[in-house]
């Protein structure tokens, strides 16, 4: 439980997966298998733990190319360490072939590293150990409902199987094993010995409270609400991977976007502030693949905000197509000047070429009464990117 976040449980399974092979005079090990598809944690937790780093190549819908990854492992074979996985994979995708990715580096001595980054999409279906993976880490405040916003705190505790488990995390000052365990594990990785612990009887609770079957369930209506959004949303825009097998997704999906900077000189941060005038908090954008939103609707929310959601991006779409057939400027458009703040909509000077109530109430459901004001318009996202330190003028110029 000492991991205060998914990247320190990512560092901490590593260290446990090189402790194990130092144990067995495998210093030589330090190779580890990343598909360029994994989370960014991924690469930076290894090279922390002073891993060498191999990209394995992913395949046109999203899964790891196997003959890339057996020619990798054949390659590094004597110095592999592990492979690092996500499943299903940040593409949105279950790999079909996961039991067969982890033999094939068990075969070559090698361990497997699961990203339990999308835990939620397997809770009371699966488990990992069943198809390979020799430790997890699972992301308390995603998966088990401890609040992920607002800065945290988080917890990645990080679960292995038995031949690892001597080589977790200790501490020094709260022993957690006996002095000839001690001698095996690698060290700590934060400075209390079950981390943020204070948050984890949120955690207990929610598994005590939703039991067996209501844990199964919502993974259950977490991966339906993707898969029915991803259908309703089909006809407007391009879901990016899908499983080969079965045309569905897990429990999130990514839509492209790309093609309509070539039509209408939108971007995926154009629809992304554009949601805010429908009272909506835009998706992951441009990651994992540039230029795309990524959208994952858990099990929490219910059909109702599910398609009220649809249908702002619905009604964003249409305004693409409206630029698109020189309807709209191509500069001066609800999308490129969103989002919409109060102070503006009501100031008595108004120059946009599209009336007020398309900038602030696009959509039957945004109503005075309901309305979610942006406190601020557009900003420079690029240079607040490249500039750390506010720019803002001092505060008491404002008195």
């Amino acid at each position: 439980f000492q991991p205060n976040s998914g990247a320190q449980g990512e560092y901490a399974g590593l260290r446990a997966i090189q402790a194990y092979h130092q144990s067995r005079g495998d210093t030589h090990r330090n190779v580890c298998l990343i598909p360029v598809s994994a989370h960014g944690t991924n690469p930076a937790s290894a090279q922390m733990a002073g891993m060498d780093l191999e990209p394995i190549k992913v395949t046109l819908d999203g899964g790891i190319d196997i003959e890339d990854l057996k020619e990798k492992v054949e390659k590094h074979s004597k110095n592999l360490s592990c492979l690092m996985i996500t499943y299903p994979s940040t593409f949105g995708v279950f790999e079909d072939q996961v039991a067969d990715i982890c033999e094939i580096v068990h075969q070559h001595g090698g361990q497997v590293y699961l990203d339990g980054a999308n835990m939620n999409a397997q809770v009371g279906l699966c488990r990992p150990g069943d198809y390979g993976s020799d430790v997890s880490h699972l992301n308390l405040h995603k998966t088990f409902c401890i609040p992920h916003g607002g800065g945290g705190p988080g917890m990645g505790p990080i679960g292995v199987k038995s031949h690892l488990a001597p080589f977790l995390p200790n501490h020094p000052v709260v022993p957690l094993f006996s002095e000839e365990e001690d001698e095996q594990s690698f060290g700590a990785v934060s400075a209390a010995p079950f981390g943020s612990s204070a948050i984890l009887p949120i955690s207990w609770a929610y598994i005590k409270m939703m039991g067996n079957k209501g844990l199964r369930k919502a993974t259950q209506v977490a991966i339906l609400n993707a898969n029915y959004m991803s259908k309703l949303l089909e006809n407007h825009y391009k879901t990016l991977y899908k499983s080969p097998t079965s045309g569905l997704v897990a429990h999130e999906f990514i839509i492209d976007v790309r093609d309509f900077k070539k039509t209408a000189n939108i971007e995926a941060v154009d629809i992304a502030k554009r949601l805010m005038d429908f009272g909506f908090h835009a998706p992951t954008m441009s990651w994992p693949v540039g230029g795309t939103l990524m959208i994952e609707p858990t099990e929490s929310e219910d059909k109702q905000e599910l398609d009220r959601f649809c249908d702002a991006l619905i009604c964003i779409r249409e305004e693409i197509q409206e630029i698109a057939d020189g309807k709209m400027d191509t500069r001066v458009n609800p999308l490129k000047m969103a989002p919409h703040t109060q102070s503006q909509v009501i100031n008595s000077e108004w120059d946009r070429p599209y009336t007020r109530e398309k900038a602030a109430f696009p959509i039957s459901f945004v109503r005075a009464d309901n309305k979610i004001w942006p406190t601020v318009g557009r900003i420079d996202d690029i240079y607040g990117d490249k500039h750390l330190v506010c720019t803002c003028p001092p505060i008491l110029s404002e008195y």
